[in-house]
């Protein structure tokens, strides 16, 4: 069975804007667009009492994704759209209808200025459990495409060269691929934790480190441009938080890359530093991809 590009509805501008880009990405992969919206129905020993409000809801739960859906073949002739009705918790249906999906989009709303965005408990309980790939789209994203501001803006990847994942690099080189765009790789390093306390670190100690981390980083990447010989590869290795040097990354990018290990243990799920932190204020889309 084909996978999709699926995507969960709400009927806020949010989610209205991750169908757009969700479209878009459809597109670049040949796949179909599936449009997903779940609601709680009323309980039964309620549903006499409040039965004209019951019939309301269920109109409008049903016309969310029937309206999106005919938005997005009005605008994208040719992708294939199909909705579907699920039932039950938004995050638990989800999750589950994620597993058979190439993709599943969210919308995370902005706050605006320093505020960031707003993933909201739904986003990052799916995020957290799901082992597809994610990825969280603000609401002016939709304006933002109208503008085809994404034609040239990079694809920026968050690396761990301590722990380098072949799913996260290969997702990003992928979709760098598909846009026909650069790759932009960014690594944040620190110096040996004894620094921190009293040390200072030398000019000379600092650019054998740096010229270190940025040797592993070429490392690294090495087969994966020899897989990929068409995407241009920058490779940004720098001092500093790896959160802030992708946070300042993505307000030229077209897409951000980050990883989540998955944590399949009694004490839960875990997102990971660096990827909250680029989830809740990375100013383009966000694509958590989950490994091992």
């Amino acid at each position: 069975m084909s996978r999709t590009i699926t995507v969960g509805l709400d009927g806020s501008p949010e989610s209205r804007a991750a169908a757009q880009w969700a479209a878009r990405e459809a597109g670049l992969r040949g796949l179909p667009v599936k449009l997903v919206h779940a609601w709680e129905p009323i309980p039964e020993h309620l549903a006499d009492a409040t039965h004209r409000g019951t019939e309301t809801l269920q109109h409008w739960t049903e016309r969310i994704p029937r309206e999106a859906a005919e938005d997005l073949r009005r605008r994208h002739p040719g992708v294939e759209v199909t909705t579907e009705q699920l039932s039950g918790p938004a995050a638990e249906a989800l999750t589950r209808v994620a597993k058979d999906a190439e993709l599943l989009v969210l919308g995370s709303r902005g706050l605006g200025g320093l505020g960031g965005f707003v993933v909201g408990s739904i986003g990052f309980a799916v995020v957290a459990h799901t082992e597809r790939p994610v990825v969280l789209v603000r609401a002016r994203e939709e304006a933002d495409s109208a503008r085809e501001t994404d034609e040239t803006r990079p694809v920026v990847l968050g690396l761990d060269v301590g722990r380098p994942d072949e799913a996260l690099i290969g997702f990003a080189f992928d979709a760098a691929a598909r846009r026909k765009v650069p790759l932009k790789v960014v690594h944040g390093w620190n110096p040996p934790p004894y620094y921190a306390y009293g040390m200072a670190l030398e000019p000379a100690v600092e650019r054998e480190m740096a010229k270190g981390d940025a040797l592993m980083v070429t490392e690294v990447l090495r087969s994966w441009r020899q897989k990929f010989p068409d995407v241009e590869v920058v490779e940004h290795s720098r001092y500093g938080s790896p959160s802030t040097l992708l946070l300042d990354a993505s307000k030229d990018a077209s897409l951000v890359v980050v990883g989540r290990r998955i944590r399949r243990s009694s004490v839960g799920a875990h997102i990971g530093p660096v990827t909250h932190a680029v989830l809740h204020h990375a100013t383009a889309p966000v694509a958590v991809v989950a490994h091992d």
